[in-house]
């Protein structure tokens, strides 16, 4: 059965150009004209990715992104955030929403499809059936869950991964592009700065434990519990 992508954008020329293109590719595509609609299809289709614009009739895109990302059901769902307006601004925003990644309009619809496909490759990777414990933080990986003193986190896919990759290595010195390469599924055509608001976000989620995550000058990141050696 093929993976479902929700479009939602108001623009008719754009969604049919994406779906065509989506469904060449062998996805199956439903849409939404505006953000209620949106959230109700959300909830009914259960989608593997969302395709958002950001500027949408009545209820804007941020507030469907925040919306999917406090419902219980939906807030694992990546959102790939198609915007209009490129200022960094507006994708820290969408970021911070909760935004797995975002293209810009005018878009290439290879690249759109090409992006889509990374976040569902990186989505359907198995997780290991164990857990990652440093005290007081628990990452369990098959329930997909982060607990912190026995309370869980609220975390997007994205943060997940991030934390969970560093993590299994702990001390281990990581660059932003290998976290690029490794996270996202795919480097060089995203800007390093993509890691860094995720790892303010994540940091701030994580709160006393946060600092474990800790920045390597020149480097990268790295994830050094309390009494835990740097890796060689």
């Amino acid at each position: 059965m093929p993976q479902t992508i929700l479009v939602v954008d108001d623009e008719r020329d754009i969604v049919e150009l994406i779906r065509y293109n989506l469904t060449q590719a062998g996805y199956r595509v439903v849409s939404a004209s505006d953000g209620r609609q949106a959230l109700e299809l959300g909830r009914r289709e259960m989608p593997d990715l969302v395709v958002l614009d950001l500027m949408l009739p009545g209820l804007p895109g941020t507030d469907v992104a925040r919306a999917m990302r406090q419902d219980e059901r939906m807030k694992e769902i990546p959102i790939l955030m198609l915007t209009a307006r490129g200022e960094e601004v507006d994708r820290v925003v969408g970021f911070e929403l909760g935004a797995d990644d975002y293209v810009v309009k005018p878009f290439s619809p290879r690249e759109l499809v090409l992006r889509v496909q990374a976040i569902l490759r990186r989505e359907g990777r198995e997780e290991e059936e164990r857990r990652i414990t440093f005290d007081p933080l628990v990452i369990d990986l098959s329930a997909h869950s982060v607990l912190l003193k026995g309370k869980e986190i609220n975390l997007t896919s994205t943060e997940f991964k991030l934390l969970h990759r560093l993590a299994k290595r702990p001390g281990r010195a990581f660059s932003r592009d290998q976290l690029l390469s490794e996270v996202w599924g795919y480097g060089g055509d995203l800007e390093t700065r993509t890691v860094d608001t995720h790892m303010k976000r994540l940091r701030a989620k994580l709160g006393t434990v946060g600092a474990w995550i800790q920045t390597v000058r020149g480097v990268g990141y790295r994830f050094r519990p309390e009494g835990h050696e740097a890796a060689d």
